[in-house]
């Protein structure tokens, strides 16, 4: 039986996995590094003790990953300055549906505590999750399945009680290590090789999950 539901937030909860895409590239590009489309999605969620070696293997040490990530930022702080966020349709519905049948809810996201805060707050729905766990608060964020270990610990349940929802196969990869029942609903990606072998289920939408709790 599920007893809580565990949600990552940028390109599941919010509409935003596509502008930090954007936003890295012209970041890295900026700073002389050619990254491409495709580059950048490989770091979708990936904490950056991975994501550091990572765009060094493809780029050279010479890649500033601090440097570029903060220049990341600030566009995104930049963009958000005339933009509202968006949420992906059907999370509203789930949350209802999750609080009518007491199901508990978390965040399980690599966006630092007070980005998270201000960005579901800005949408209206960071009241609505019991925790909030983010990769600063563990030694190594995802793929590792330690945030949502962490995530399982703080709801005080086990991680086979938890139904993780993600849309990056990094995520997935540490939902599923993790012991969650691991459902992935794509946002700019469908799974493809790279999942071979990782438990996980997909679904188009998160309105579809209402039907599997």
């Amino acid at each position: 039986m599920i007893k809580a539901v565990i949600f990552d937030m940028d390109g599941l909860i919010l509409d935003t996995e596509k502008l930090l895409i954007r936003f890295w590239i012209q970041a890295a590009n900026e700073a002389g590094f050619p990254m491409t489309y495709e580059q950048a999605l490989e770091i979708r969620s990936m904490h950056r003790k991975f994501a550091i070696p990572h765009l060094q293997g493809i780029f050279g040490e010479e890649f500033d990953y601090v440097k570029i990530r903060s220049r990341r930022m600030e566009l995104m702080n930049e963009w958000l300055g005339s933009h509202e966020l968006e949420l992906k349709p059907g999370v509203v519905e789930l949350l209802d549906h999750l609080n009518e049948r007491g199901i508990l809810t978390a965040i399980c996201t690599a966006t630092d505590y007070e980005r998270t805060r201000d960005y579901l707050t800005r949408v209206g729905i960071f009241e609505r999750f019991d925790k909030i766990i983010c990769a600063t608060m563990v030694e190594f964020g995802k793929p590792r399945p330690d945030i949502y270990l962490y995530a399982a610990e703080q709801l005080g349940l086990a991680p086979s009680d938890c139904m993780a929802l993600e849309d990056s196969p990094n995520g997935v990869r540490a939902a599923s290590a993790a012991g969650c029942v691991t459902i992935m609903i794509p946002d700019l990606t469908e799974p493809d090789e790279e999942l071979d072998g990782v438990d996980f289920t997909r679904v188009s939408s998160l309105s579809d999950v209402i039907h599997r709790i």
